[in-house]
Order: C-alpha cells, then sequence, then structure tokens
C-alpha cells in the first residue's frame, strides 16, 4: 500500500534515509533525524517551521514488515516557467522491494499529489551512475537535462557568551 507517511513511521523513515544515503555513498544523515522530520511533516517540536506540511512523504507499507521505501516532495518554484512544481527530492526502495512494481506505484502517488496541488509538473535529479533509476525513470517517460546540483552550506551565528555566575 502507498500512503502518506504517519508519526508512527518517523524512526523506520529515518532508517530508510539513512540507507539511501549510504546506497548514494553520501554523508550519513545527522542524529535527529526522525525529529527534524516529525517538525516538518507533522508540526511537532523541536519549534516546527512556518513551512510545515509543505513536506509530503509517501511510503510504500507492505501488510506485514517494515516499509519497503519511500518519496518525498514539496512545491518549488521555476523562474523560466513562471510556475510552481512539485520537486521530488527522493525516491527510495530497499533492494529486495525493486522490480515488484513499487515505484512505479510510488511515483503515479508523487504525481497525484502534484495534480491535488494545482500543478503541472514533477521535477527530480537522480545520480548520473545510477543506471537502474536512470533506466526506470526513462521508462515512465522522464526527460532528462543535464545539470549538476550545488549546495552550499549556511552559515551557523555562533552562540552567545555563556554569562559567569554570580
Amino acid at each position: 500500500m502507498i500512503r502518506h507517511a504517519l508519526p508512527g513511521d518517523l524512526p523506520e523513515l529515518a532508517e530508510l534515509a539513512a540507507e539511501h544515503a549510504a546506497y548514494e555513498g553520501a554523508t550519513p544523515p545527522p542524529p535527529g533525524l526522525a525529529e527534524r522530520l516529525g517538525a516538518l511533516l507533522f508540526g511537532q517540536e523541536p519549534a516546527a517551521p512556518a513551512r510545515a506540511r509543505t513536506v509530503r512523504v509517501l511510503v510504500a507499507a507492505p501488510a506485514r514488515g517494515p516499509l519497503a521505501g519511500y518519496a518525498s516532495c514539496t512545491p518549488e518554484f521555476a523562474t523560466w516557467q513562471g510556475a510552481e512544481y512539485l520537486h521530488m527530492d527522493c525516491l527510495y526502495l530497499r533492494p529486495e522491494h525493486r522490480g515488484a512494481g513499487l515505484g512505479r506505484r510510488l511515483m503515479a502517488a508523487v504525481v497525484s499529489e502534484g495534480e491535488r496541488l494545482g500543478l503541472t509538473q514533477v521535477q527530480w535529479n537522480t545520480p548520473a551512475w545510477n543506471d537502474g533509476a536512470i533506466r526506470f525513470y526513462d521508462r515512465l517517460g522522464g526527460t532528462a537535462a543535464p545539470k549538476l546540483r550545488y549546495s552550499l552550506p549556511i552559515p551557523v551565528p555562533p552562540a552567545p557568551p555563556l554569562r559567569k555566575a554570580p
């Protein structure tokens, strides 16, 4: 079954995200991921940001056993199109669940999220080395654009100095 993530899914969702990062050879998520996801998805503490609930996570939940995978997405703005689109940040299935149609069902659920929001396009990135994902997205009718994705950390302001006790 494909459904929206629930608060009870947060620990397992954090595990899936760590597996996904390992699969892509990326830095593992920092500690506290389940709590940060809870704030973004459900407005749970710690200090839920104003954009809570714009982030959407769909999960592939078998009748029994752990989650099989997830897809996450959020609306974003495309200047050249002068319109919003749905950005799919992640789509990940555990290896034992690949090839069974769950990826196609997760993508269909992401597209449905975009339709519900009145958007007309879904965009995403995939590593250039991930031939299996590229074949999957090509079979769906996705089109690739040759771009590099960059990131730049935003400096964290220094903490105020500690006051000495009298």
